[in-house]
């Protein structure tokens, strides 16, 4: 709803089109604010991401959710009529482009309230319980981002009010071109293996970034040299190009982690060595690791690739002698294109232990990609145009 209300916010500002879009999405991106607030700190929800479960804390979160969405929607009901948007724009146009964007992030929208309420209200109507997992949410993510990502690399290259597809069509014939041969050749070259989504991912990644990159260079080399015209692109402008390419990373790190990494829960004795993929990760003994207020065993893994070293990992597990809890503290090797993990489990009786070890490559890029949104957010937020003694003058 945010990330819906920023684009339909440039069209307002821009073109004076898309009010009412701006009001209802302002609206609706801070009510649902409050309603994952009262989820999470109700009760209401079961999840490892609900906390301090309060129902009295919910029941008030719950009358200020009522007041607040019923207070605002009930205003824009009465005077949403008097909200004039100037509709001048042609079909095929930025403002369109941005229209489309908007319905496609609203429809994810809905996935994710639907497949989160659902079961609550099935529950509560006596129907019984269900449960709605990851599978939904990643063929219907798929579905929607594979036209999402095509919009978002063409969107920028569209002028406003009224443009022709033939401007733009020989970057875009192109890109498609690369598209198809690296949405196959990357998969394969990097993980020896092609599956529906990892093609389709890498090839969003694909058109998202080299479209990106083109309308960089249009912006930059349109009035001077390349170079120079980097240094005079405004915070927003910045903001986008870093927001799409953030896009373009997440996508990346979650098309690999999600079809590539893999987990072996493994039996092994010391000096016993486990392969996953290329990595070998061999059992070198437990150690004693006790706290102020835990008691615990640490086992020492080391990592090799190629025969040639790579790290060491020390996986804890703890017995807190007040809260009489067990907890694992899993080891993590980290890298730019993939992480190691190593959790330890419980001793089997004969000397061995129960190992559980993970490779996720490119899990690191869904973090950069949202870090890299949020700079782009920032850097928008900080733009000329939105200074306060700007805004006091106008």
């Amino acid at each position: 709803a945010g990330t819906a209300l920023l684009h339909s916010l440039a069209v307002t500002e821009k073109r004076g089109a898309f009010k009412a879009w701006t009001v209802l999405l302002a609206i609706l991106a801070f009510s649902l604010c409050l309603l994952g607030t009262f989820l999470v700190r109700s009760g209401i929800l079961v999840s490892v991401h609900a906390f301090a479960s309060d129902p009295t804390r919910g029941l008030y979160i719950l009358a200020y959710l009522i007041v607040v969405i019923g207070g605002s929607l009930l205003l824009y009901g009465f005077k949403g009529n008097q909200i004039r948007s100037r509709d001048n724009a042609e079909r095929y146009s930025r403002e369109t482009m941005l229209l489309l964007n908007n319905i496609l992030l609203m429809t994810a929208l809905s996935v994710v309230l639907l497949g989160t309420l659902l079961p609550l209200v099935h529950k509560q109507l006596g129907l019984g319980s269900i449960s709605i997992g990851a599978p939904f949410f990643d063929q219907m993510f798929l579905i929607i981002c594979t036209p999402f990502a095509l919009l978002l690399g063409i969107g920028p290259l569209v002028k406003w009010r009224r443009d022709q597809f033939s401007a733009i069509r020989k970057p875009v014939i192109i890109s498609v071109l690369f598209m198809a041969i690296l949405g196959f050749a990357l998969p394969y070259f990097l993980q020896d293996q092609l599956t529906v989504s990892a093609v389709l991912g890498s090839m969003m990644v694909v058109i998202i970034t080299a479209l990106a990159l083109y309308e960089l260079h249009q912006r930059a080399t349109h009035r001077t040299t390349f170079f120079v015209g980097l240094t005079k692109f405004s915070r927003s402008q910045w903001g986008m190009v870093l927001a799409h390419l953030g896009v373009a990373m997440t996508i990346w790190g979650i098309t690999f982690s999600q079809n590539y990494s893999i987990e072996r829960d493994v039996r092994m004795n010391v000096g016993d060595t486990v392969e996953i993929s290329g990595y070998q990760f061999q059992f070198k003994g437990i150690q004693d690791a006790n706290g102020p207020n835990y008691l615990g065993g640490k086992a020492e893994v080391e990592i090799t690739q190629n025969g040639q070293y790579e790290t060491t990992l020390f996986a804890e597990k703890r017995f807190y002698k007040v809260s009489k809890m067990t907890m694992t503290e899993a080891a993590i090797d980290w890298g730019l294109t993939r992480d190691l993990y190593v959790a330890l489990g419980e001793s089997l009786g004969d000397g061995s232990w129960a190992l559980r070890l993970y490779y996720k490559p490119f899990i690191r890029w869904i973090w950069l990609g949202g870090l890299l949104m949020a700079l782009g957010g920032v850097l928008c937020l900080f733009d000329r145009r939105y200074r306060f003694s700007k805004m006091l003058t106008k």
